[in-house]
Formats: structure tokens, C-alpha cells, sequence
């Protein structure tokens, strides 16, 4: 009652200041990692473009750790997980030593959050813990030992038996991404369909797939051509594109989206994956939702259309 009555007696324009201190004090409270250091695709300015990213939402204070080197001695890389409420991967590289492992899986399960996103899950083929982390994967040596294949059909999720090496991707094209799960708090307010800038396309994708939902999916066209010379082309199937995953008491969000070439320099570009204001919309509201499960952020004004990409 005493600080009810004061709060009435303060004049207006103090009670302003109070509100701006304390939505001050809430900006930049969440902790983010980024976690980089290896890569077959572009680690320096993907990393680069996630401190961007996070920090333009003035939700998060962002700090890059970087692995050692391809092949160097790791036994001093040690990540501090325990301090963040979000730690975003951007690694594709050297196995961690297994206490880091241990490390990350107990912070996973404790309740922290993950993000990742594309050439990611072709990562630590053998650590079990965290192919269940991602949910699906592909190349690294992955076949029918590392989970189904995961497909969306007739409306659902459909888990799909098949043997067959995990991971394809037909030539990089502008896509249409479509919405699956319109009450989820990362793809609330977002369009039915929308028009992602030009991306490899992932498909036949496969894991354990527990605890895994799908948000969005893309087409993968059978009338495109595979990278790399392989004689294959699109699937004609729906694959997933944005997904979240629950594990222990924690939050995954991973994506097949963001392609940047292998040794891209920062401040090269554009780069119409990563530049997208689709792929930034759910990188920042994916780590959001990672950190405490919501979202605050509305949608830009900006977000591309069913017929229109819109670059950063």
C-alpha cells in the first residue's frame, strides 16, 4: 500500500524515467555464444553475422568463442556453457574432447538453449548425445544407423525407414519457405509462405528426430540438379527447413538454412542466405525462444513476401 500511494504521488514525467530505467535494465540481459572456430562453409563472417544479428535485437549481450584450429591441440578449449542462456554453433569441425562433451550435454539438459544452422549438421557423427541435440544431420559418413529420414507428408512429420546415405542439396536458388506450425511463438505472425534468398537446399536429412518439431519446410525440386557433380536431382518431397527439439529440460532451434562459402571473407557479400530477412528473423527469434521459451520480437515490416526476397 505505502508503494502504491508513492508510485500515485510521483509526477508524470518521473514515473517515465522509472519505466525507461527498467526496460533499460531488461535490454541486453539475455547472454548469448557463439560458438565457432571450424567450418567447411564461411565460419568467420557467419559467426561475424551472428553477433550482428543478436545484438541488433537489444535482447542480447554476445560473446564469440573460437575453437582452436583444424588439427591443434585442444586440450586448453574449455567453453563456459553454465554462463549463457543461449549458445548458437557455428561448427563443423575436430571432435570436442570429451569432457567439453559432457560438458554441453549437462547444460542441455539442465535447461539451456541451442541454435545452429545448416552446414552444422553434418557435424560430430558419432556423438550421440548431440545428434539427438540437432535432431537430424546429414553427410559426415551418416546413413540408416543415424536415425530415418526425416520428411514432412500429408500434413505431419512422417519418419521415413529407407536405407541410404543421409544429406543432398540441389543447386543454390531462391525458395519458397512455407509455415507449418503457426502457433509456435518462433513462427507467430510470420506468412503462410515466404521467398527465401538464394540457398543450398537440404534435403534427405536424417536422425533420431526425438522430441522434434517441424516449423517450416521448403520443396525440393525434382527438376534442379544436386551440387558437386552428383547424378541426383531434387527429391519432389517437402523437407524440413526450420525445426525446433527438446532435450532433457532444454531448447533446440536449428535450421538447413544459411549457406556462406567455405573461406568467404568478412565484409564479402552479399551473401543472399544469411542477408535474408527471413533467415535473420528466425536466427534472432530461434535464439529467443532457445533462451527462455517465447518471443518477444515482432515481425519487420520487412519480412520477404510469397513473391519477393528482402535482403538486409
Amino acid at each position: 500500500m505505502r508503494l502504491r500511494a508513492l508510485l500515485y504521488a510521483l509526477p508524470i514525467c518521473l514515473l517515465a524515467q522509472v519505466a525507461s530505467s527498467a526496460q533499460g535494465e531488461q535490454a541486453g540481459s539475455l547472454t548469448a555464444m557463439v560458438l565457432t572456430g571450424q567450418n567447411n562453409h564461411g565460419w568467420q563472417v557467419l559467426s561475424a553475422h551472428y553477433e550482428t544479428v543478436l545484438e541488433a535485437t537489444g535482447l542480447f549481450e554476445v560473446d564469440v568463442v573460437t575453437s582452436p584450429p583444424r588439427g591443434a591441440d585442444m586440450s586448453g578449449f574449455a567453453p563456459d556453457f553454465a554462463s549463457y542462456d543461449v549458445v548458437v554453433i557455428e561448427y563443423n569441425g575436430d571432435d570436442w574432447p570429451r569432457r567439453v562433451q559432457k560438458s554441453f550435454e549437462r547444460y542441455m539438459e539442465n535447461g539451456g538453449g541451442m541454435v545452429y544452422a545448416h552446414a552444422v549438421n553434418h557435424t560430430f557423427t558419432n556423438w550421440v548425445a548431440f545428434n539427438e541435440m540437432m535432431g537430424i544431420g546429414g553427410w559426415g559418413g551418416r546413413d540408416e544407423a543415424a536415425g530415418p529420414y526425416v520428411k514432412y507428408r500429408d500434413g505431419q512429420m512422417v519418419l521415413d525407414h529407407r536405407p541410404g546415405h543421409a544429406g543432398e542439396c540441389v543447386d543454390a536458388h531462391a525458395f519458397s519457405v512455407v509455415t507449418r506450425e503457426t502457433d509456435h511463438p518462433i513462427m507467430r505472425g510470420l506468412p503462410p509462405v515466404w521467398l527465401h534468398g538464394t540457398d543450398e537446399l537440404y534435403s534427405n536429412q536424417r536422425g533420431p528426430a526425438k522430441n522434434m518439431t517441424i516449423l517450416a519446410t521448403a520443396y525440393s525440386d525434382p527438376a534442379r540438379e544436386a551440387h558437386w557433380g552428383v547424378e541426383t536431382h531434387g527429391t519432389g518431397e517437402h523437407e524440413p527447413m526450420v525445426y525446433t527439439i527438446g532435450y532433457g529440460q532444454g531448447r533446440v532451434f536449428g535450421t538447413a538454412m544459411g549457406h556462406v562459402d567455405g573461406g568467404a571473407e568478412v565484409g564479402s557479400g552479399p551473401w543472399p542466405a544469411i542477408d535474408c530477412e527471413g533467415f535473420i528473423t528466425l536466427i534472432q527469434r530461434g535464439a529467443e525462444w532457445a533462451a527462455t521459451g517465447d518471443v518477444t520480437q515482432p515481425v519487420p515490416d520487412t519480412f520477404p513476401t510469397a513473391t519477393d526476397v528482402s535482403l538486409r
